[in-house]
């Protein structure tokens, strides 16, 4: 059982803060993985070649710009936590918040760009079991 249940007002009232938060956090998803897909795709044509010569400094480059990214990403998200939403899908810019209907815990549902509360699910199901309130 969570610490503390949200209504659909209070989660509202959160959207200003959590929104440029998620939009960061997703932004910088985004750009770690195209780093890490072009490092990957760099490993794989230099194994399928049977090695080769390698930019180190821009490899070097690429990788602290992930880590950098990963770092951000994970700072944004504390403060998401902070504000009582638990992330759930980066890709997606889910956020779930706990909530008691009917007696019952489960999650108020928000997505990035929505302006309202209008979904639920419960706390086994995810976005697609998404229930309108």
């Amino acid at each position: 059982m969570a610490d503390r249940h949200f209504t659909p007002r209070e989660v509202e009232a959160l959207i200003p803060a959590l929104a440029p938060l998620m939009r960061e956090a997703m932004a910088a998803h985004t750009k770690a993985a195209a780093l890490r897909e072009r490092l990957g795709a760099e490993q794989a044509r230099i194994a399928l070649a049977g090695g080769g010569v390698v930019d180190r400094a821009q490899w070097r480059a690429d990788t602290g710009r992930i880590e950098q990214l990963t770092e951000r990403v994970r700072k944004t998200l504390e403060k998401v936590v902070e504000l009582g939403g638990r992330p759930k899908d980066l890709g997606l810019g889910l956020v779930d918040f706990p909530h008691l209907r009917d007696g019952r815990e489960v999650n108020l549902c928000w997505k990035y760009g929505e302006r309202e509360i209008r979904h639920w699910h419960g706390l086994d199901e995810g976005y697609a079991g998404r229930k309108p309130l």
